[in-house]
Parts: structure tokens; C-alpha cells; sequence
């Protein structure tokens, strides 16, 4: 047992300060430590260090925090991680992609912000992976980076532990001071030297485990997530063919005992519930996945169903797709925000692009989807055929069917969340089809 075991913890720095980072950061600060966020992304540091959120979808509770913070002395920003050498723990939160063609996991974030921290760091240092990880990487990527660099083991000469994050866009600090957290060491040294910061970061229960117990964990939620959503979907699915209102199924399902069916919708999107299925399978060999996949292509194909759903309704007012255009309301992928990672707009907006349509997004907090411009005003609307609906903003929850009607050539309606009364569209002249509806299916326009 070594000294830095029992020393204090006081210095603390956040390596990664988007949307889990900053957060992270902030509450850190809050509680008492000396914060130090750390990024390779100029912007973000300079944005950071003058107290301004470097992203929408927080909350205005974030953004008083950190310029609290910032004002107080208690969190500032760098890109020197030669800055980290006083941290007595350091919280990574870089993001995990997977490939596109293999889903393998792609680790360049997380490798490069061990080697850049890593011959910086003191000895006795805690090292909390808060980034989502595939089972097994904490201790063989992490570990013998920090191994090499520190000279020792962990839980004498440093300590390491994973403790994967709970927050979401809309919800950052509710979910980090309320949720309970899965604290796994590569030793009990380790979880022990963790425990007590997270006890001063959230009211939820702390759950002590060992390091590949709490990757299984926190990968498993989302693949449970993800399989609960695909249920649903392909439910939607079946609702539309035999004439049913998914919606209300739904409703009437969950009124048993112990039943708690989710949401069908256009498609899953976020950083998140995508990939997390695959980081979990990645590492396992002799038990090849079926659920987990199917539950993943389920999702994967929502998007091209109301590609094919405009198509279908289209058709039915004597247009073809090939020519028309067509506007996405929504390019994030979660109401409110500007997060468009893994956003079903983009794979949308590709399907209908490769079949001849004119692609127009419209998004009040999105400037850009990759490549793809998006409008801000409803100007976006005028001389269209179609609107698909893919994100509930609270703007488009307030659009003025009518008048939107107004604006179009060709007046078709789909709906991918739920969010439109069908007979109101139906009145304002709009062929409607709403996903998971089957009674909208041949709604024909008012009038």
C-alpha cells in the first residue's frame, strides 16, 4: 500500500471536453476540485476557457456552471497535456467509432490520448476511462500504456479504473449527479481509490466491480436499448401492413403487468446505442452474435423504410421519386440539440439522393450534415413534393400544417415520430402516412 493511496485527491483534469467531458469537468469543479479540461481541439479549449459551452443540447443549467466555473478559477482549459503532470486523477471521455464495414472498434482517440497524457502523468495518478469501451480494453490498451509510462502496477503505481459515463444530450447533469455508477478497477487498490471522488459526484449508489464487468455493463445497456427499440420498430412494421396503429398497440401492451415497450421511430441515432452493440460483441469468439445484429439491421433499415414510404405515398399523387424534391425535417438525430452523430437524416437523405430526388434538410440547430447543407428558415419548403419528418424539434411540433401545405408543389406528409394528428394533416391538405400507422396508409388529401 502506497502513500498516494490515502493522499487527497485535489487536482483533477478531464482529457476530452465535449459533450461527457465538459460535463464531467464542470460537476467536477463544482464539487471542489481543481479542474483542468484538456483537448486537442483549439476551438473548444478557447471556447471553454472563456465560459461558453462549445456545443448545443446541454442545458442552462450547464452553461451557468461553467461560467461559475470559469469566473471562479475553478476550471480552466488547455491543449498542453504537459499541463496534466499536477492531476492526482484524470478522466478520459474521448469518443469509441466502430468501422463502418466490419464494426470492429477503432481506438485511435482513446490510444492517442493515453500516449499524449501518458509521460506526463504523476506517479500514484488515478486514471478513470469514462469513455465506453469494448470488454477487455482497459486492460489491454490502457494499462500497459500507463504501465509502461509510470514504471510500475496498477494499484501501487498508479491506479486505473473504468467507470463508463450515463448522460445524454438534454439530460448532462441530471444524469451525472442522479445516476448510479459502476466503478471497475484492474485491482480493488484501484476501484478504492475511486470510489470516494464519485461519491462526491452523484446522489446515485456506487457499484464496485472489476474493470471488464463494468465494459460488459455499460455496453449491454445500449445493446438492450437497441434490441427494445428494434422490437418495436419491426412491430411498427407489422402495425402498418395489417392496418393497426403501432402507437396504440404499444399503449395497450404496456398496460400489463411488467411490460414496458419502447418507441418505434425513424430510426436510432447518438454516439451511443449504434455502436455499443458492436464494442460488446467485438471481443467474443466462440459465441457468434444473432440477436444483437438483427436488432442493428432492424434499426439500421427505419430510414430506407420511409424512403420508401415517400416513395409509395409519391407515387400515389402521380410523382416519381426521381425528380422530386423532398425535405428532411430534422438533422439531429435528438430533439433539441445539434448532435447529428449517426443520425437517420444522413442515411435518408443518401437513400433518397441515390433514387433522383432533391434533398433538403431543414434543422433550426444543425448548420451542415456532412456534406449536405441545412436550412434554418421555412423558406426550405417552397415548390417541395414531400416533408419526412425525422427529428421532434419543437419547432416542427408547432408547424403550421396549413400554411405549410401552402408552400409545397406536391403535398405529401410523412411522419417518422409521431408527432402529427393524422386527421389535422389530412385537413390541411396533405397525403399523410405516419410510420407504424397502418389506417394513414391510403389517407387520401382534404379537399
Amino acid at each position: 500500500m502506497t502513500v498516494h493511496e490515502h493522499e487527497p485527491v485535489r487536482r483533477v483534469a478531464v482529457v476530452g471536453i465535449g459533450y461527457v467531458g465538459l460535463t464531467l469537468a464542470c460537476a467536477l469543479a463544482d464539487a471542489g476540485f481543481q479542474t483542468l479540461g484538456y483537448d486537442i481541439n483549439a476551438d473548444k479549449v478557447r471556447r471553454v476557457g472563456e465560459g461558453r459551452v462549445p456545443f448545443d443540447g446541454g442545458d442552462a443549467e450547464l452553461d451557468a456552471l461553467l461560467a461559475r466555473a470559469v469566473a471562479a478559477g475553478a476550471l480552466t482549459a488547455t491543449a498542453d497535456p504537459a499541463r496534466l503532470r499536477d492531476a492526482q486523477a484524470v478522466f478520459i471521455a474521448v469518443e469509441t467509432p466502430v468501422e463502418a464495414d466490419d464494426h470492429r472498434p477503432r481506438y485511435v482517440a482513446l490510444r492517442g490520448a493515453l500516449e499524449a497524457i501518458a509521460p506526463h502523468l504523476a506517479p500514484g495518478v488515478l486514471v478513470a476511462l469514462e469513455s465506453t469501451i469494448a470488454p477487455g480494453t482497459t486492460r489491454e490498451l490502457a494499462l500497459p500504456i500507463l504501465r509502461a509510462a509510470l514504471g510500475g502496477e496498477a494499484g501501487e503505481a498508479f491506479f486505473l479504473v473504468h467507470c463508463p459515463e450515463r448522460v445524454m444530450p438534454g439530460r448532462l447533469l441530471k444524469n451525472l449527479s442522479t445516476c448510479d455508477r459502476v466503478v471497475g478497477g484492474v485491482t480493488p487498490a484501484c476501484t478504492a481509490r475511486a470510489l470516494p471522488i464519485y461519491q462526491r459526484l452523484t446522489s446515485g449508489a456506487l457499484h464496485p466491480t472489476d474493470a471488464t464487468t463494468a465494459e460488459i455493463v455499460k455496453t449491454a445497456e445500449n445493446a438492450y436499448r437497441d434490441v427494445q427499440i428494434a422490437f418495436a420498430n419491426e412491430l411498427a412494421l407489422i402495425c402498418e401492413e395489417l392496418g393497426a396503429d403501432v402507437f396504440a398497440v404499444r399503449e395497450l401492451v404496456n398496460s400489463s403487468p411488467h411490460r414496458q415497450m419502447h418507441l418505434p421511430g425513424a430510426g436510432v441515432g447518438g454516439h451511443c446505442i449504434p455502436k455499443d452493440p458492436w464494442l460488446l460483441v467485438s471481443a467474443v469468439q466462440e459465441c457468434p452474435p444473432r440477436l444483437l445484429p438483427t436488432a442493428r439491421a432492424v434499426n439500421d433499415g427505419m430510414p430506407l423504410h420511409l424512403a420508401a414510404l415517400a416513395r409509395r405515398a409519391l407515387a400515389a399523387e402521380g410523382r416519381a421519386l426521381d425528380g422530386a424534391t423532398v425535405v428532411i425535417l430534422g438533422a439531429a438525430y435528438l430533439e433539441e440539440t445539434d448532435d447529428t452523430r449517426n443520425t437517420p437524416a444522413l442515411p435518408l437523405a443518401r437513400a433518397l439522393l441515390a433514387d433522383g430526388a432533391d434533398v433538403r434538410l431543414l434543422d433550426p440547430h444543425v448548420a451542415a450534415l456532412e456534406d449536405l447543407p441545412v436550412s434554418a428558415g421555412l423558406d426550405a419548403l417552397d415548390g417541395a413534393d414531400a416533408l419526412i419528418l425525422v427529428t421532434a424539434h419543437r419547432e416542427f411540433r408547432a408547424l403550421d400544417l396549413p400554411a405549410a401545405a401552402a408552400r409545397l408543389r406536391t403535398r405529401v406528409l410523412i411522419d417518422g415520430r409521431n408527432v402529427f394528428d393524422p386527421a389535422a394533416a389530412c385537413a390541411a391538405g396533405f397525403r399523410f402516412v405516419a410510420l407504424g400507422k397502418g389506417e394513414t396508409m391510403a389517407a387520401a388529401p382534404a379537399g
